[in-house]
């Protein structure tokens, strides 16, 4: 099977069934944006192969089962109205990542003040998804009416998720975090 098929050629995709729409059509940024933050998930994966961390296989099975849910819930936002959901969102999803929320957050130093993006390479690129996940979610309130509602809980749950990893990977290699600097 080739890779390039050279029907998007002309600036039009498919959604999942083979309707035809604009690569410009606020689906597609939706699915996209996903895409786009799945990626960075998965750079911030990459950049801990060589460090030693204690929950490190808890860490990835998160961010695996993590990984694979955004790739559906990109399918789910690429879903015509209408049209069968192929694989559907659950509360269960949501309370997942509440759960590893609330765990990894325990182990924090409560936050007395803003924190900026950075620290260890792949905090800054879980805060880089993060943000991208906040726009993913943009996105998929623009779709409107026809968007399961668990995908807005989802991707703001997942934005909490990437916002607590990035600090909870920060603190297990002892990077410290750079703070918001108070104006006096």
């Amino acid at each position: 099977m080739k890779i390039y098929t050279r029907g998007g050629d002309k600036g039009m995709t498919s959604l999942v069934y083979g309707d035809r729409v604009s690569k410009a059509d606020v689906r597609v940024e939706a699915y996209g944006t996903c895409d786009e933050a799945n990626s960075l998930i998965g750079l911030a994966l990459s950049l801990l192969k060589n460090e030693s961390i204690d929950s490190i296989d808890e860490i990835n099975e998160v961010f695996h089962k993590v990984q694979t849910e955004l790739f559906h819930v990109g399918a789910e936002l690429a879903t015509p109205l209408g049209k069968k959901v192929l694989w559907q969102l659950e509360k269960e999803h949501i309370t997942y990542m509440e759960e590893t929320i609330d765990r990894w957050e325990a182990s924090l130093p409560k936050l007395n003040n803003f924190v900026l993006p950075g620290g260890h390479p792949s905090g800054a690129a879980l805060h880089s998804a993060r943000t991208v996940v906040r726009r993913a979610e943009r996105c998929a309130v623009y779709v409107g009416e026809e968007v399961n509602p668990l995908v807005l809980s989802y991707l703001n749950r997942l934005s909490d998720l990437l916002f607590v990893a990035a600090r909870y990977i920060n603190q297990k290699l002892n990077c410290s975090e750079p703070r918001l600097h108070q104006e006096q």
